[in-house]
Protein backbone atom coordinates (compact mmCIF):
# COMPACT_ATOMS: atom_id res chain seq x y z
CA UNK A 1 0.00 0.00 0.00
CA UNK A 2 1.07 3.60 0.53
CA UNK A 3 2.53 3.09 4.02
CA UNK A 4 5.20 0.39 3.49
CA UNK A 5 7.78 2.15 5.69
CA UNK A 6 5.37 2.38 8.61
CA UNK A 7 4.57 -1.34 8.56
CA UNK A 8 8.24 -2.18 7.95
CA UNK A 9 9.30 -0.21 11.03
CA UNK A 10 6.43 -1.39 13.25
CA UNK A 11 7.32 -4.98 12.38
CA UNK A 12 11.00 -4.42 13.12
CA UNK A 13 10.19 -2.66 16.40
CA UNK A 14 8.18 -5.73 17.45
CA UNK A 15 11.01 -8.06 16.46
CA UNK A 16 13.56 -5.87 18.29
CA UNK A 17 11.92 -7.15 21.46
CA UNK A 18 12.04 -10.74 20.25
CA UNK A 19 15.80 -10.58 19.63
CA UNK A 20 16.35 -8.70 22.89
CA UNK A 21 17.40 -5.37 21.36
CA UNK A 22 15.93 -3.24 24.13
CA UNK A 23 18.16 -0.31 23.14
CA UNK A 24 19.16 0.34 19.53
CA UNK A 25 22.52 1.83 18.66
CA UNK A 26 22.43 5.62 18.06
CA UNK A 27 23.11 5.07 14.35
CA UNK A 28 20.32 2.51 13.97
CA UNK A 29 17.71 4.61 15.76
CA UNK A 30 18.56 7.76 13.82
CA UNK A 31 18.58 5.96 10.47
CA UNK A 32 15.15 4.53 11.28
CA UNK A 33 13.85 7.94 12.36
CA UNK A 34 15.17 9.52 9.17
CA UNK A 35 13.44 6.79 7.15
CA UNK A 36 10.20 7.33 9.05
CA UNK A 37 10.22 11.11 8.71
CA UNK A 38 10.82 10.68 4.97
CA UNK A 39 7.73 8.47 4.87
CA UNK A 40 5.66 11.01 6.81
CA UNK A 41 6.76 13.80 4.49
CA UNK A 42 6.10 11.97 1.22
CA UNK A 43 2.79 10.51 2.35
CA UNK A 44 1.45 13.81 3.70
CA UNK A 45 2.50 15.57 0.48
CA UNK A 46 0.73 12.88 -1.57
CA UNK A 47 -2.38 13.05 0.59
CA UNK A 48 -2.78 16.81 0.39
CA UNK A 49 -1.41 17.88 -2.99
CA UNK A 50 -2.43 14.87 -5.10
CA UNK A 51 -5.65 13.74 -3.41
CA UNK A 52 -7.23 16.56 -1.39
CA UNK A 53 -6.11 19.84 -2.93
CA UNK A 54 -8.38 19.68 -6.02
CA UNK A 55 -11.49 19.64 -3.81
CA UNK A 56 -10.14 22.26 -1.43
CA UNK A 57 -8.68 24.66 -3.98
CA UNK A 58 -11.54 24.60 -6.48
CA UNK A 59 -14.32 24.26 -3.91
CA UNK A 60 -16.92 21.58 -3.33
CA UNK A 61 -19.40 23.33 -5.61
CA UNK A 62 -17.05 23.32 -8.59
CA UNK A 63 -17.42 20.98 -11.55
CA UNK A 64 -16.56 17.44 -10.49
CA UNK A 65 -14.59 16.69 -13.65
CA UNK A 66 -12.31 19.64 -12.83
CA UNK A 67 -11.44 18.49 -9.34
CA UNK A 68 -8.28 16.48 -10.04
CA UNK A 69 -4.53 16.94 -9.84
CA UNK A 70 -4.26 17.50 -13.61
CA UNK A 71 -6.44 20.61 -13.31
CA UNK A 72 -4.37 21.81 -10.34
CA UNK A 73 -1.21 21.43 -12.43
CA UNK A 74 -2.81 23.38 -15.27
CA UNK A 75 -4.19 26.23 -13.18
CA UNK A 76 -1.62 26.44 -10.36
CA UNK A 77 1.54 24.91 -11.86
CA UNK A 78 3.95 26.23 -9.21
CA UNK A 79 1.84 24.78 -6.40
CA UNK A 80 1.55 21.43 -8.16
CA UNK A 81 5.29 21.39 -8.86
CA UNK A 82 6.11 21.99 -5.20
CA UNK A 83 3.72 19.22 -4.17
CA UNK A 84 5.37 16.76 -6.55
CA UNK A 85 8.89 17.72 -5.45
CA UNK A 86 8.01 17.53 -1.75
CA UNK A 87 6.84 13.98 -2.25
CA UNK A 88 9.90 13.19 -4.36
CA UNK A 89 12.23 14.42 -1.62
CA UNK A 90 10.52 12.21 0.96
CA UNK A 91 10.85 9.24 -1.36
CA UNK A 92 14.54 9.98 -1.83
CA UNK A 93 15.01 9.94 1.95
CA UNK A 94 13.35 6.51 1.97
CA UNK A 95 15.51 5.26 -0.89
CA UNK A 96 18.72 6.34 0.80
CA UNK A 97 17.80 4.76 4.15
CA UNK A 98 15.76 1.72 3.09
CA UNK A 99 17.37 0.76 -0.23
CA UNK A 100 14.41 1.60 -2.46
CA UNK A 101 11.41 3.90 -2.45
CA UNK A 102 8.72 1.26 -1.94
CA UNK A 103 9.00 -1.86 0.27
CA UNK A 104 12.55 -1.12 1.33
CA UNK A 105 14.54 -3.44 3.58
CA UNK A 106 16.73 -1.02 5.54
CA UNK A 107 15.52 -1.97 9.02
CA UNK A 108 16.19 -5.43 10.47
CA UNK A 109 15.44 -6.95 13.89
CA UNK A 110 17.80 -5.18 16.27
CA UNK A 111 18.78 -2.30 14.00
CA UNK A 112 19.45 -1.47 10.35
CA UNK A 113 21.51 -3.00 7.57
CA UNK A 114 23.12 0.20 6.26
CA UNK A 115 24.12 3.67 7.33
CA UNK A 116 24.44 6.74 5.12
CA UNK A 117 27.50 7.65 3.11
CA UNK A 118 28.72 11.24 3.16
CA UNK A 119 27.64 11.55 -0.47
CA UNK A 120 24.11 10.43 0.38
CA UNK A 121 23.90 12.87 3.27
CA UNK A 122 25.23 15.73 1.15
CA UNK A 123 22.72 14.86 -1.58
CA UNK A 124 19.78 15.18 0.84
CA UNK A 125 21.16 18.33 2.47
CA UNK A 126 21.11 20.14 -0.88
CA UNK A 127 17.31 20.41 -0.90
CA UNK A 128 16.24 20.28 2.75
CA UNK A 129 15.96 24.04 3.35
CA UNK A 130 13.85 24.46 0.23
CA UNK A 131 11.66 21.57 1.44
CA UNK A 132 11.18 23.32 4.79
CA UNK A 133 10.22 26.57 3.04
CA UNK A 134 7.67 24.79 0.83
CA UNK A 135 6.25 22.96 3.85
CA UNK A 136 5.73 26.30 5.59
CA UNK A 137 3.88 27.55 2.51
CA UNK A 138 1.67 24.45 2.61
CA UNK A 139 0.76 25.07 6.25
CA UNK A 140 -0.13 28.66 5.42
CA UNK A 141 -2.21 27.60 2.41
CA UNK A 142 -4.34 25.17 4.42
CA UNK A 143 -4.68 27.60 7.33
CA UNK A 144 -5.94 30.26 4.94
CA UNK A 145 -8.39 27.85 3.27
CA UNK A 146 -9.71 26.74 6.65
CA UNK A 147 -10.15 30.22 8.07
CA UNK A 148 -11.77 31.63 4.93
CA UNK A 149 -14.30 28.76 4.83
CA UNK A 150 -14.74 28.34 8.58
CA UNK A 151 -18.46 27.44 8.80
CA UNK A 152 -18.11 24.71 6.16
CA UNK A 153 -14.76 23.40 7.36
CA UNK A 154 -15.77 23.35 11.03
CA UNK A 155 -19.12 21.70 10.44
CA UNK A 156 -18.60 19.17 7.64
CA UNK A 157 -18.69 15.62 9.06
CA UNK A 158 -17.78 16.94 12.51
CA UNK A 159 -18.29 14.79 15.58
CA UNK A 160 -16.87 14.72 19.07
CA UNK A 161 -14.77 11.82 20.31
CA UNK A 162 -11.69 10.93 22.28
CA UNK A 163 -8.27 11.02 20.61
CA UNK A 164 -5.36 8.57 20.85
CA UNK A 165 -1.69 8.70 19.85
CA UNK A 166 1.77 8.04 21.17
CA UNK A 167 3.79 10.89 22.63
CA UNK A 168 7.35 11.12 23.92
CA UNK A 169 7.83 10.54 27.67
CA UNK A 170 8.04 14.31 28.14
CA UNK A 171 4.82 14.91 26.18
CA UNK A 172 6.39 16.06 22.91
CA UNK A 173 5.16 14.87 19.52
CA UNK A 174 7.06 11.69 18.61
CA UNK A 175 6.01 9.81 15.50
CA UNK A 176 8.56 6.99 15.89
CA UNK A 177 8.42 5.92 19.53
CA UNK A 178 6.73 6.81 22.78
CA UNK A 179 3.92 6.05 25.19
CA UNK A 180 0.17 5.95 24.67
CA UNK A 181 -1.87 9.00 25.55
CA UNK A 182 -5.62 9.50 25.17
CA UNK A 183 -7.75 12.60 25.69
CA UNK A 184 -11.52 12.88 25.88
CA UNK A 185 -13.58 15.06 23.55
CA UNK A 186 -13.01 18.10 25.80
CA UNK A 187 -9.25 17.64 25.90
CA UNK A 188 -8.90 16.10 29.35
CA UNK A 189 -6.23 13.40 29.58
CA UNK A 190 -7.74 9.95 30.09
CA UNK A 191 -4.61 7.83 29.67
CA UNK A 192 -1.03 9.00 30.03
CA UNK A 193 2.26 7.11 29.83
CA UNK A 194 0.39 4.03 28.65
CA UNK A 195 2.67 1.03 28.06
CA UNK A 196 2.69 0.25 24.33
CA UNK A 197 4.01 -3.26 24.99
CA UNK A 198 0.80 -4.02 26.89
CA UNK A 199 -1.65 -2.02 24.78
CA UNK A 200 -4.41 -4.60 25.31
CA UNK A 201 -4.79 -3.38 28.88
CA UNK A 202 -5.97 -0.04 27.48
CA UNK A 203 -7.66 -0.98 24.20
CA UNK A 204 -10.24 -3.67 23.46
CA UNK A 205 -11.16 -4.68 19.92
CA UNK A 206 -14.88 -5.24 19.54
CA UNK A 207 -16.17 -7.56 16.81
CA UNK A 208 -19.52 -6.88 15.10
CA UNK A 209 -21.47 -9.33 12.94
CA UNK A 210 -21.92 -6.99 9.97
CA UNK A 211 -18.26 -6.09 9.30
CA UNK A 212 -14.89 -7.78 8.95
CA UNK A 213 -13.28 -4.73 10.55
CA UNK A 214 -12.88 -4.55 14.30
CA UNK A 215 -13.96 -1.62 16.47
CA UNK A 216 -11.33 -0.65 19.06
CA UNK A 217 -12.31 1.31 22.15
CA UNK A 218 -10.75 2.42 25.41
CA UNK A 219 -11.52 -0.21 28.03
CA UNK A 220 -12.03 2.40 30.74
CA UNK A 221 -14.93 4.00 28.82
CA UNK A 222 -16.54 0.94 27.26
CA UNK A 223 -17.72 0.34 23.65
CA UNK A 224 -20.36 3.06 23.53
CA UNK A 225 -18.24 5.98 24.74
CA UNK A 226 -14.70 4.66 24.34
CA UNK A 227 -14.08 4.84 20.60
CA UNK A 228 -11.63 7.46 19.40
CA UNK A 229 -9.82 9.16 16.51
CA UNK A 230 -6.15 8.73 15.53
CA UNK A 231 -3.93 10.50 13.02
CA UNK A 232 -2.63 14.06 12.55
CA UNK A 233 -5.69 15.74 14.10
CA UNK A 234 -5.29 13.63 17.24
CA UNK A 235 -1.50 13.84 17.41
CA UNK A 236 -1.13 17.61 17.03
CA UNK A 237 -3.71 18.18 19.78
CA UNK A 238 -2.58 15.32 22.02
CA UNK A 239 1.05 16.39 22.40
CA UNK A 240 2.33 19.22 24.59
CA UNK A 241 4.76 20.59 22.01
CA UNK A 242 6.69 19.76 18.83
CA UNK A 243 10.47 19.75 19.01
CA UNK A 244 10.69 21.65 15.71
CA UNK A 245 10.31 25.42 16.18
CA UNK A 246 8.46 26.28 12.97
CA UNK A 247 6.04 23.38 13.33
CA UNK A 248 5.46 24.14 17.00
CA UNK A 249 4.56 27.74 16.17
CA UNK A 250 2.09 26.38 13.60
CA UNK A 251 0.74 23.94 16.22
CA UNK A 252 0.12 26.77 18.69
CA UNK A 253 -1.70 28.75 16.00
CA UNK A 254 -3.94 25.73 15.35
CA UNK A 255 -4.64 25.31 19.07
CA UNK A 256 -5.54 29.01 19.28
CA UNK A 257 -7.92 28.53 16.35
CA UNK A 258 -9.85 26.06 18.52
CA UNK A 259 -10.04 28.53 21.36
CA UNK A 260 -8.30 26.12 23.70
CA UNK A 261 -10.80 23.34 23.02
CA UNK A 262 -10.16 20.34 20.74
CA UNK A 263 -11.01 20.77 17.07
CA UNK A 264 -13.02 17.77 15.85
CA UNK A 265 -13.74 18.60 12.20
CA UNK A 266 -12.40 15.97 9.78
CA UNK A 267 -11.37 18.72 7.34
CA UNK A 268 -8.97 19.99 10.01
CA UNK A 269 -6.94 16.83 9.40
CA UNK A 270 -5.48 18.64 6.36
CA UNK A 271 -4.24 21.55 8.47
CA UNK A 272 -2.62 19.30 11.07
CA UNK A 273 -1.24 17.03 8.34
CA UNK A 274 0.70 19.95 6.88
CA UNK A 275 1.95 20.90 10.36
CA UNK A 276 3.31 17.36 10.69
CA UNK A 277 4.88 17.56 7.22
CA UNK A 278 6.71 20.71 8.32
CA UNK A 279 7.80 18.98 11.55
CA UNK A 280 9.13 16.02 9.56
CA UNK A 281 11.10 18.36 7.28
CA UNK A 282 12.65 20.17 10.27
CA UNK A 283 13.54 16.89 11.98
CA UNK A 284 15.08 15.54 8.76
CA UNK A 285 17.21 18.70 8.64
CA UNK A 286 18.42 18.15 12.21
CA UNK A 287 19.25 14.50 11.55
CA UNK A 288 21.16 15.34 8.37
CA UNK A 289 23.58 17.36 10.54
CA UNK A 290 24.16 14.41 12.91
CA UNK A 291 27.29 12.35 12.25
CA UNK A 292 25.69 9.29 13.86
CA UNK A 293 24.01 8.74 10.47
CA UNK A 294 27.45 7.78 9.14
CA UNK A 295 28.23 5.29 11.93
CA UNK A 296 29.16 1.63 11.59
CA UNK A 297 27.54 0.21 14.75
CA UNK A 298 24.24 -0.92 13.26
CA UNK A 299 22.78 -3.86 15.24
CA UNK A 300 22.02 -4.59 18.90
CA UNK A 301 20.85 -7.81 20.51
CA UNK A 302 20.19 -9.36 23.89
CA UNK A 303 18.15 -12.06 25.58
CA UNK A 304 15.60 -13.78 23.36
CA UNK A 305 11.88 -13.25 24.06
CA UNK A 306 8.73 -14.95 22.78
CA UNK A 307 6.64 -11.83 22.26
CA UNK A 308 7.15 -8.42 20.68
CA UNK A 309 4.96 -5.34 20.22
CA UNK A 310 5.87 -2.52 17.84
CA UNK A 311 3.90 0.73 17.92
CA UNK A 312 4.55 3.65 15.60
CA UNK A 313 2.64 6.65 14.27
CA UNK A 314 1.96 5.94 10.59
CA UNK A 315 0.87 8.90 8.44
CA UNK A 316 -2.80 8.10 9.03
CA UNK A 317 -2.49 7.21 12.71
CA UNK A 318 -1.30 4.82 15.37
CA UNK A 319 -0.10 1.44 14.06
CA UNK A 320 0.37 -1.65 16.24
CA UNK A 321 2.15 -4.90 15.31
CA UNK A 322 2.02 -7.68 17.91
CA UNK A 323 3.77 -11.04 17.31
CA UNK A 324 4.35 -14.24 19.19
CA UNK A 325 7.36 -16.22 17.92
CA UNK A 326 8.27 -19.83 18.75
CA UNK A 327 11.69 -21.43 19.24
CA UNK A 328 11.90 -22.18 15.48
CA UNK A 329 11.53 -18.48 14.61
CA UNK A 330 8.00 -19.02 13.31
CA UNK A 331 5.43 -16.32 13.99
CA UNK A 332 2.66 -18.34 15.61
CA UNK A 333 0.33 -15.45 16.40
CA UNK A 334 0.05 -11.97 14.93
CA UNK A 335 -2.30 -9.08 15.64
CA UNK A 336 -2.23 -5.81 13.76
CA UNK A 337 -4.30 -2.75 14.58
CA UNK A 338 -3.83 -0.37 11.68
CA UNK A 339 -4.80 3.30 11.54
CA UNK A 340 -7.98 2.63 9.60
CA UNK A 341 -9.14 0.15 12.24
CA UNK A 342 -8.58 2.66 15.03
CA UNK A 343 -10.58 5.19 12.99
CA UNK A 344 -13.31 2.70 12.03
CA UNK A 345 -16.06 3.99 14.31
CA UNK A 346 -14.98 7.59 13.69
CA UNK A 347 -15.42 7.08 9.94
CA UNK A 348 -18.85 5.54 10.50
CA UNK A 349 -19.88 8.48 12.66
CA UNK A 350 -18.70 11.02 10.07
Amino acid sequence: GICPVSHHLAACKALDQVVGATQLTPTAEKIRRLMHYGQILQSHALHFFHLASPDLLFGFDSEVARRNVVAVAAEQPELAKKGVLLRKFGQEVIRVTAGKRVHGTGAIPGGVNKSLTRQERDYLQEDIYRVIAWSREAVELVRRLHQSNRPLYDGFGAFRSSMLSIVAPDGALDLYDGELRARDADGRILVDRGDCSRYWGLIFEEVKPWSYMKFPFLRSLGPQAGWYKVGPLARVQNCDRIDAPLADAARREFIDYGGGRPVHSPLAYHWTRMIEMLAAAEQIKDLLHDDDLLGADLVAQGSRAERGVGVIEAPRGTLIHHYRVDENDMVTRANLIVSTTHNNQAMNEA
